[in-house]
């Protein structure tokens, strides 16, 4: 249970390094944690599948709802395939535009993107559910990132255009990410004790960094998009 840990703080450390480096090379150390990352993710999915389904019940709804989370390693997987797919735009040399694994990277990253909003998407469903949706507020994630996905999905796949709503879409999704912040701040503050008795209700309360992950994705899907506009082959 420390390696997704682990992969998380080694990931997020070469990141920043990569950011911080101007070199048009890719780095084999930067290579070579993302792919651990994706894989960590990868294998950490196969062991909260395992979870829910060797509770009594087996795979149910209820275990669904208090076993490990299914879609929390995913966040992983995906921080390390968006990671390494930056190190090929990075290296990319290409007239055409970047690509990785020989395919457009633009069009790539935006359909990586697209398939984690919608995976995010359910697990924050399922969460929700869980809580009833006892707070209104609790639908917006629910119901916004899926159109940004079908967004980013047809830019992917459709004609050269600016993708204007798109780009719009995915900054309200940033906004969003951010803002789920607060609003899950104040849900731990409901709890007994409020944030007097947070070593406990950061635990029990809704999970403080969930709602960023929109933003990250949403990002992700702006620089997509702006690597279709700069490269339109792309």
């Amino acid at each position: 249970m420390f390696a997704p840990l682990v992969a998380s703080a080694v990931t997020l450390a070469m990141s920043a390094h990569g950011t911080a480096d101007a070199r048009p090379v890719a780095h084999g150390a930067r290579d070579t944690t993302y792919l651990l990352a994706a894989a960590t993710g990868l294998i950490g999915t196969g062991f909260h599948l395992y979870n829910v389904t060797k509770k009594v019940g087996g795979f149910s709804w209820q275990n669904l709802f208090y076993g490990a989370p299914v879609g929390a390693p995913m966040a992983i997987l995906l921080s390390g395939l968006l990671g390494y797919c930056s190190e090929r735009v990075r290296e990319s040399k290409s007239q055409t535009g970047p690509e990785v694994l020989s395919l457009p990277a633009g069009r790539t990253i935006a359909a990586v993107t697209a398939a984690g909003l919608l995976g995010t998407t359910g697990e924050v469903g399922l969460l929700h559910f869980r809580g009833a949706f006892h707070n209104p507020v609790m639908a917006i994630p629910v119901t916004l990132p899926p159109i940004g996905a079908g967004l980013l999905l047809a830019a992917s796949a459709g004609a050269r255009r600016p993708h204007r709503l798109a780009r719009w879409w995915m900054r309200l999704l940033v906004g969003m990410g951010l803002a789920g912040v607060g609003f899950h701040a104040y849900g731990v503050s409901r709890n007994m004790g409020g944030w007097r008795n947070w070593s406990q209700n950061l635990l029990s309360g809704p999970p403080l960094p969930a709602p960023p992950s929109f933003a990250g994705l949403a990002l992700a899907g702006l620089a997509a998009l702006e690597l279709m506009r700069e490269y339109p082959d792309a």
